[in-house]
């Protein structure tokens, strides 16, 4: 991406807020960037340095947002569109293909620009490595916001996936504008997962004030759950072990590599 006749879009990922955390192709392309555009807080920890312009904005522009960096890149800039931790979970990479396809304001060049993704680590791996290995078996990513899907959804995701079996992460759990419906999650929770389930909280993850806390959802409350807060459940297999928290690799009854002829630790690729 050294072209200096040709703008380009990067989405990137910052991770869960540990500098180190940034992959180093992240770093890269900052360094390249003219632009960077980017919710408020995200932007913030962007380094300003001469040639580079910072374009921060609100959490409920998306659109707009990535509507701005695909313009500015057809105008022949370097955009980095920056999210916390990975930009294609619940962040902007979903947003500006978005943007891409909405025929009300996209352009037919914006199709031929140079748009890549960039990984970051997200909050839901770097709480579970904290917290121990509590994902090692199948799990779903869910956000409790129902500000881009109705509440009545969001129960019947968490209702099913509980009752699967499947361990879960969540993003966005409980908000000042909607404090009681991580009361009501829990609820759904502990009908389809079992009271004596593991959940644990996981506030400020990297960060120097980072909380780990893990109770049965018997004893789970709602208070111990804020937007810096991601939450994992476990299945009703989850286990402690010391200090730590993990779900085994295989169902009840299923001894691994008897049928496959693997290793418990081979992955297909």
């Amino acid at each position: 991406m050294n072209d200096a006749q040709k703008g380009w879009v990067v989405i990137a990922g910052l991770g869960p807020g540990d500098e180190r955390m940034v992959i180093p192709e992240v770093q890269e392309v900052l360094a390249e960037a003219t632009d960077v555009v980017g919710y408020i807080p995200y932007v913030a920890r962007i380094a300003p340095r001469a040639g580079l312009t910072l374009h921060a904005s609100d959490n409920r522009v998306e659109v707009d947002r990535a509507t701005q960096a695909l313009q500015m890149a057809a105008e022949g800039k370097r955009v980095v569109v920056v999210s916390s931790g990975d930009p294609g979970v619940f962040a902007m990479a979903s947003a500006v293909f978005e943007a891409l396809e909405d025929g009300s304001k996209a352009q037919p060049a914006w199709l031929d620009l140079d748009i890549r993704v960039l990984p970051g680590i997200t909050a839901m791996l770097a709480a579970a490595a904290a917290i121990g290995a509590p994902l090692g078996h199948d799990f779903a990513a869910i956000n409790l916001s129902d500000n881009l899907k109705p509440w009545e959804l969001v129960e019947r995701r968490l209702q099913l996936v509980g009752e699967a079996g499947l361990a879960m992460a969540f993003y966005n759990p409980r908000s000042k504008s909607r404090p009681h419906q991580f009361a009501r999650a829990l609820d759904v929770l502990r009908a389809a997962c079992g009271a004596e389930t593991l959940i644990t909280f996981a506030r400020d993850v990297t960060k120097p004030g980072q909380e780990i806390l893990t109770v049965p959802l018997k004893d789970a409350r709602p208070d111990m759950a804020d937007m810096r807060t991601v939450v994992i459940v476990g299945n009703r297999d989850t286990r402690r072990v010391g200090p730590y928290v993990y779900t085994p690799r295989f169902a009840p009854g299923h001894q691994p590599g008897h049928q496959t002829g693997q290793t418990p630790t081979d992955k297909d690729t």
